[in-house]
């Protein structure tokens, strides 16, 4: 079995993205051939060429909501900063909670902002916490108040300038379906026009949604990686997608050349495996994942992989190292290293064919 030892890589920090390149298509794009062990090096405006007629493009369009909150505690003015997980019902979110002194439950908060209240319903542990707002429409709130939430890597001060870029930045050009709480960042490099040039190579385009919680992000601490448990994440399949992810595969099946499938991202991959049955078909639908891939799993759908350069020791890391293998996976980052390629989030990108 591996060990988390086995994921571990030494990032210089200045190969840390802080802010997207000036226009999505200029991120780098490395390209590595499973087979082969080839590695090329491209831009996202190259990501047409590399497929074929009848690929199916499958896409997470799940949609960022701006769930960083400040807040003081309305009775002693300490400061407290809300991420808001996940809608209980209106009114009602899972959150986490970071304060000098975690609040109680009863603790009644003041938003930065807003005139809205919130009060600590219950308290977990981790840092989890139940929040009750004094209005039902969260959403309308945050659009007004709430924050990007992106990564803590991501360096952003109170009245950095690039938070209001974010705003657009952090989100994919097909995001449809709010609740998420980070990126689905191998999606960020999309524009029209690249979905158009990739359209008129013949190539068909799916959406699933995956709403990306802690649980992709949560860090493994156990040295024994199977032991590491995954925190679910809601996810749907729509009866279109269903469909045309199972037309693929049936022409994969035909034809050695016949339809890749071409997850784009992590998040997709954990959709596609999730719902992917022993034959690999999949049904619509939904529910929740908690599926954890690392090496050795044996993927039922995902042909080709669009992904960005994840962080050591992670599980994205894993799931790509079991997709193109661990050695070749770990080479090629250190040849983005020594190429200063862009890293995590805002950074640049790797096609695994």
């Amino acid at each position: 079995m591996p060990e988390l030892s086995d994921f571990d890589y030494a990032l210089p920090a200045e190969r840390i993205a802080q802010a997207p390149p000036a226009r999505r298509t200029d991120a780098r794009m490395m390209v590595v051939d499973r087979a082969s062990g080839r590695i090329a090096h491209e831009t996202v405006k190259a990501l047409p060429g590399h497929l074929r007629q009848g690929d199916l493009l499958v896409v997470n369009d799940s949609r960022v909501i701006p769930a960083r909150l400040f807040a003081r505690k309305t009775a002693t003015g300490g400061r407290v900063e809300l991420l808001l997980v996940e809608e209980i019902r209106p009114g009602l979110w899972d959150a986490l909670v970071r304060s000098s002194r975690p609040p109680k439950p009863g603790t009644e908060l003041s938003l930065f902002g807003s005139e809205v209240r919130v009060r600590v319903d219950a308290v977990h542990g981790g840092g989890r916490a139940r929040v009750v707002f004094d209005c039902d429409d969260v959403y309308g709130v945050l659009e007004r108040s709430g924050v990007p939430p992106v990564p803590p890597y991501i360096k952003r001060a109170a009245a950095d300038p690039r938070i209001a870029s974010d705003r657009d930045r952090y989100q994919t050009v097909y995001a449809a379906h709010r609740g998420s709480i980070a990126a689905p960042t191998a999606g960020l490099h999309f524009t029209g026009d690249l979905l158009r040039a990739v359209a008129e190579r013949g190539v068909l385009r799916a959406s699933v949604t995956l709403h990306v919680g802690p649980g992709t992000f949560k860090p493994v601490t156990c040295s024994n990686v199977a032991a590491h448990v995954m925190e679910a994440e809601r996810y749907s399949i729509s009866r279109d997608a269903a469909r045309a992810i199972n037309a693929a595969a049936r022409a994969r099946s035909a034809c050695d050349r016949g339809a890749r499938v071409v997850a784009v991202g992590t998040t997709t991959v954990r959709v596609l495996e999730t719902a992917a049955a022993e034959n690999g078909r999949v049904r619509a639908g939904g529910g929740r994942s908690s599926l954890f891939v690392y090496p050795p799993y044996a993927f039922r759908l995902v042909d080709a992989l669009l992904t960005n350069f994840h962080l050591p020791r992670s599980t994205l890391l894993m799931m790509v190292c079991a997709f193109a293998g661990r050695d070749l996976i770990l080479h090629a980052y250190e040849e983005a290293i020594r190429k200063a390629y862009r890293f995590y989030s805002y950074g640049d990108c790797m096609l695994i064919v």
